[in-house]
């Protein structure tokens, strides 16, 4: 009787999780990822709807994330806003 109990309440606990989870567009381990590998701005952005720029994915690539991070520090010395650079550039992922 205790196992079958705790497999009604366990199946209860399921039936309720499941649909919220569904109704969730992104996030998950994609979204989980893009915030380990390009920080929780850009994994806001991503859950919202918005694609990862060319830029945020060569940050990952070793060597060319230091030339990435000197045109991202003149951008930013210049004013560049989020929305501007998705704007002018093209993603592709």
């Amino acid at each position: 009787m205790k196992k079958f109990t705790m497999a009604i309440v366990a199946a209860l606990m399921l039936a309720t999780v499941i649909p919220a989870s569904a109704a969730q567009q992104r996030g998950g381990l994609m979204g989980g990822l893009v915030g380990c590998c390009f920080g929780i701005r850009t994994a806001g952005d991503y859950n919202d709807g918005k694609d990862i720029s060319v830029r945020e994915w060569l940050r990952i690539v070793p060597f060319v994330n230091i030339v990435v991070a000197i045109l991202d520090t003149v951008d930013g010395y210049h004013g560049v806003t989020r929305s501007e650079l998705h704007a002018s550039e093209p993603t592709y992922f």
